[in-house]
């Protein structure tokens, strides 16, 4: 079995591969389908395509994460919000006889 290493140690190129296979695969299931979550995406990808400094690299890179953390996140209200709807708080089913 090979060695993974993990995502810090990674060369820039491949954790920016990495983030924007997870983000397009976040893209799919994204609420708003005007929005067009894919076509800015690949726009910011293409923007910094040609960045050389590390220190930007990694402040791209950065982004990319909040990004995926925030579209987790609304993800995860979403899911909730549809749970509290198919269950609505009544009081009288948490008590017993």
């Amino acid at each position: 079995m090979p060695f993974v290493k993990p995502m810090a140690n990674k060369s820039p190129r491949m954790r920016a591969l990495a983030l924007y296979k997870e983000l397009h695969r976040l893209g799919r299931d994204y609420p708003d389908p005007s929005y067009n979550f894919h076509g800015k995406l690949r726009g910011l990808y293409e923007k910094n395509k040609n960045l050389q400094d590390p220190e930007e690299i990694e402040n791209a890179l950065k982004l990319g994460e909040y990004i995926r953390n925030e579209t987790l996140a609304l993800y995860s209200l979403r899911k909730y919000r549809h749970l509290r709807r198919m269950y609505p708080n009544d009081s009288h089913s948490d008590t017993f006889p």
